[in-house]
C-alpha cells in the first residue's frame, strides 16, 4: 500500500468538504482504497488528506501531469508542521454490507 498526502490551504471547511465528497466516485475509480482528512488544531483554514492505494505507480498515476486527478490540479507545497492534527468530525460512510 501507499499513501499520497495532500496538504493545503482552504478557506472554508465545509465548503471544501463538500466538494471533496462530490468526488468520491471519481476517487474510487482512480485506485484511492481510502482515506483520512486531517486538520491542524491551530489552523482552521488549512487541511491534509492522506490518500491511500495498491500501489506507488497508482498514486503516482493519480497525480501525473496526463491524469484527470479527481481533486483538480494538485501543486505540492511545504509540509506544515503544527502544534497538532485533529480528525474533523463527519458522519459515518453508509454501511455497504457484504
Amino acid at each position: 500500500m501507499a499513501t499520497l498526502r495532500i496538504e493545503h490551504a482552504i478557506t472554508d471547511y465545509d465548503t471544501w468538504l463538500r466538494a471533496f465528497d462530490s468526488f468520491g466516485a471519481a476517487r474510487e475509480r482512480a485506485g484511492v482504497r481510502q482515506h483520512h482528512i486531517l486538520r491542524p488544531v491551530d489552523d482552521e483554514r488549512y487541511v491534509s488528506i492522506d490518500l491511500d492505494f495498491d500501489s506507488v505507480r497508482a498514486a503516482e498515476e493519480f497525480v501525473s501531469p496526463s491524469a484527470t486527478a479527481p481533486t483538480g490540479a494538485l501543486t505540492p507545497q511545504g509540509s506544515r508542521s503544527p502544534a497538532g492534527w485533529r480528525t474533523p468530525p463527519r458522519p459515518p460512510p453508509p454501511f455497504r454490507g457484504t
